[in-house]
């Protein structure tokens, strides 16, 4: 893609609105997590150490939530080593005069963009005052790059849009992963339902030379294949079109793998009475919860001898410790492979920093909503605003 890069941007003495995404955790007002912090503070300090004077936007909450960023800012300002002036006003005139005020080298952290409905409708008038702050955009916040917001989209018509950091980062692995992976290339698809992933098992038919599957949706791809699956979750309205993909991943050349063994249990309880079983092994009443041991060394030998690996969705009720294993023991192999190694999904980012792999990783994505869209094929409208028209 073509894309501006933020290296280029002469920003000194320049204003720079930066919008990120630090929808963190609180715990009475407490931050129970800065991983998101970490993310972002690259962008910043390449900003400040340049002179800009910084403008942050993010937001918290759901859609309309009265929660404040002061505590947020305040992380911020401990991360940052430096002041970060917190401003309580919602009247983006004062935003304005604000801006217009700063030093070089100063950073300023607005009010929660959720309060203000005119964010979630990308109000060009709201989009004007935002941009009214400024001299140029930075887009860090790829996690709401399939959303189309005043502060990501919208501002965007009024001022010079670049990525962030972040946001090259995110767009970089993902449009290599998809167009020119190293070989070959295993996607490993998980979670709870068909419905969800489908969309992106279709887009990396053409891409993927092995797809494995597990967590509660592989019981759909079974009982479409008449494999017994218990009381196992399954969607009925997906059975068909599971089946049809299992068929066109064949005719596509694509090894497309399911578990052969489970364990299993009587309810959804980490407190269940549980037992491993063979593929057709499930018994009736009872739930499969997570891939069994023979899966877990056939993906293993898979992953091994990858060269790009991409992750979205565990392969059991990881909720539940006891049902936690079979992700867990892939999260190790592939942190021990030789890969290159991109991870999808709220859900399995998470169990990897539980488990302190991050650093194996190639990449964790911070996006969600986002890494789905991306990987269907869709082109999202906080990515498409920052291409620059190729030049003749």
């Amino acid at each position: 893609m073509n894309l501006p890069r933020i290296e280029n941007l002469e920003v000194k003495s320049k204003r720079v609105f930066v919008r990120v995404d630090l929808d963190v955790p609180l715990d009475l007002g407490k931050i129970k997590s800065t991983t998101k912090f970490l993310k972002i503070l690259p962008t910043l300090e390449f900003l400040l150490s340049k002179g800009a004077k910084v403008i942050v936007a993010s937001h918290l909450g759901e859609q309309g939530s009265k929660l404040s960023l002061k505590p947020v800012a305040l992380k911020l300002k401990e991360l940052l080593g430096r002041e970060v002036e917190f401003l309580e006003s919602l009247n983006p005139i004062d935003w304005e005069t604000k801006s217009k005020s700063m030093q070089s080298g100063q950073i300023v952290f607005l009010e929660n963009l959720n309060f203000f409905p005119e964010e979630h409708k990308n109000d060009p008038n709201f989009s004007l005052l935002l941009a009214k702050t400024a001299d140029f955009y930075v887009n860090d916040a790829f996690s709401l790059a399939h959303k189309t917001l005043a502060s990501t989209v919208g501002i965007t018509k009024y001022l010079e849009a670049y990525p962030g950091t972040l946001m090259q980062r995110e767009i970089d692995t993902f449009y290599n992963m998809l167009s020119n992976p190293e070989k070959p290339f295993v996607a490993i698809i998980g979670g709870s339902r068909v419905s969800t992933k489908l969309k992106i098992l279709n887009n990396l038919l053409s891409k993927a030379n092995t797809i494995l599957i597990g967590g509660g949706m592989a019981y759909t791809f079974l009982k479409a294949r008449a494999v017994p699956i218990g009381a196992s979750v399954v969607e009925k309205d997906y059975e068909v079109l599971a089946h049809q993909f299992i068929d066109k991943a064949g005719l596509a050349g694509v090894d497309f793998h399911m578990p052969i063994d489970h364990v299993i249990a009587n309810t959804m309880s980490a407190r269940a009475k549980s037992k491993q079983v063979e593929r057709m092994g499930i018994l009736d009443g009872w739930i499969g919860m997570d891939i069994g041991s023979k899966t877990i060394q056939a993906y293993q030998k898979v992953i091994k001898s990858a060269g790009t690996i991409f992750w979205s969705g565990p392969m059991g009720v990881i909720e539940y410790e006891p049902f936690s294993q079979g992700s867990i023991q892939i999260a190790k192999s592939i942190a021990k492979s030789n890969a290159k190694s991109i991870i999808g999904g709220n859900d399995t980012a998470s169990l990897i920093y539980k488990i302190g792999l991050e650093e194996k990783m190639t990449h964790l994505s911070t996006g969600d909503g986002a890494c789905v869209q991306l990987l269907e094929g869709k082109l999202l409208p906080g990515i498409q605003v920052l291409v620059k028209e190729k030049e003749d």
